[in-house]
């Protein structure tokens, strides 16, 4: 049940609200956060990151209050770079890295928290169609559409400036993904700027081990547990697990997988699902759910459609999907069964443009983060107890991300 304000996201968001502080609008707003230099903080302070049309807004994840307006111009895209303080902005031309100014420090048994004001960062990797960023085994990953060329670095660097890479360029560019594994080989997608049709997987020293031609219009990636990597087709899956690429196939002979997410915490990948190859924009109401160890693929119908924003895996692996009706569906990853409706946001309607804001799911620990274009405001939904926090933002929100 939705009750503004009526969620502790963590012990610094309770406080907020046991205090009966309430929230305010783009009008009452408070004058930009003078900036600070990082301090060490009692507690982790989580940020959150979204674009807007013009800009990037910083937002405490505890208490969603605005830490910082960046303006930048164009649409933008965001990715976490894995080592909890930086984003990946694709922007014009190149990966940007945001530095979010709050991080923890393990040492020993207990960490160091830090915290200070967030920034656009000059460090950058020039890219003709920046695309994919992998965050996997310490590495992330990002793919360049544009050229084919690929870029791997350890994202822990990036507080120090340009990290050192290691590159990977494809026989061709395309819209592609590249995964780097814990053993040092490298999956990439196979194609060019008419098609794509599979993958293939490269040791250390980048020659082939092995490749499969199977998967029309290959597109997304997740990762499950042991180190599965699962890739999309239009009839189906490829599953990358222990050496060997195995084909799933889709129930119906279109049956387009997409946009996936995985979950450290279970064997089984949430996919989404469109089966119409004529649609102009098809509004699935099926989502998939695909075993990596035995290849099963189990379809859930849902009763309501989605978008490629809405997919999200919670704390234990359980499946979660935002529905255009405008609740947060959790599914039980094993049964395939709906087992919790959340009402987060009123009902909605995909827009014509993919580019278009539309409401977005992010899911950090045991919160899910849901955007609000309609209203221009931020959800938390606490996936323990269902409880929904509302907070308003100064501007339209598009995509998120979190460190």
């Amino acid at each position: 049940m939705k009750s503004s304000r009526s969620l502790a996201l963590t012990a610094g968001l309770a406080a907020v609200l046991v205090a009966g502080c309430s929230t305010s609008t783009a009008e009452d707003a408070p004058a930009a956060p003078v900036p600070t230099a990082p301090a060490e903080v009692a507690a982790a302070e989580p940020r959150l990151t979204v674009t807007y049309d013009g800009g990037i807004l910083v937002l405490d994840a505890n208490d969603l209050d605005v830490v910082a307006d960046l303006p930048l111009d164009g649409f933008n895209r965001l990715n976490a770079a894995g080592d909890g303080r930086h984003v990946f902005v694709s922007t014009a031309g190149r990966f940007r890295v945001l530095d979010t100014g709050s991080w923890s420090e393990p040492h020993g048994d207990h960490a160091h928290h830090y915290a200070g004001s967030a920034a656009l960062t000059d460090v950058e990797f020039a890219a003709a169609k920046p695309g994919h960023v992998v965050r996997h085994a310490g590495r992330t990953v990002l793919f360049d559409d544009g050229t084919g060329r690929v870029d791997i670095l350890d994202p822990a660097d990036l507080a120090d400036g340009t990290p050192q890479t290691n590159t990977y360029t494809t026989p061709e560019a395309h819209h592609g993904v590249a995964v780097a594994l814990a053993d040092g080989s490298l999956l990439v997608t196979l194609g060019n700027s008419e098609s794509r049709n599979g993958i293939a997987v490269l040791d250390a020293e980048r020659r082939e081990i092995t490749r499969n031609e199977q998967c029309p219009g290959v597109h997304g990636e997740a990762v499950a547990a042991d180190e599965a990597v699962v890739l999309g087709c239009e009839d189906g899956l490829l599953v990358y697990r222990d050496g060997t690429i195995t084909k799933v196939s889709a129930p119906d002979p279109y049956g387009r997988i997409g946009n996936q997410a995985g979950s450290e915490e279970s064997d089984i990948v949430l996919g989404d699902y469109k089966s119409d190859p004529d649609a102009e924009l098809e509004r699935p109401q099926r989502v998939s759910l695909t075993d990596t160890r035995t290849g099963e693929l189990r379809l859930v119908d849902l009763g309501t459609s989605y978008t490629f924003r809405s997919l999200g895996r919670g704390p234990h692996g359980e499946a979660l999907v935002l529905g255009t009706d405008g609740a947060l569906h959790v599914i039980d990853q094993n049964s395939g069964a709906v087992v919790r409706r959340i009402d987060v946001l009123a009902p909605w309607t995909e827009p014509d443009e993919w580019q278009s804001p539309r409401p977005a799911l992010y899911v950090q620990g045991h919160t899910a983060y849901v955007t609000d274009p309609a209203n221009n405001a931020l959800h938390a939904v606490d996936l323990d107890s269902a409880a929904v926090t509302t907070a308003s933002l100064p501007q339209t929100p598009n995509e998120i991300t979190g460190t």
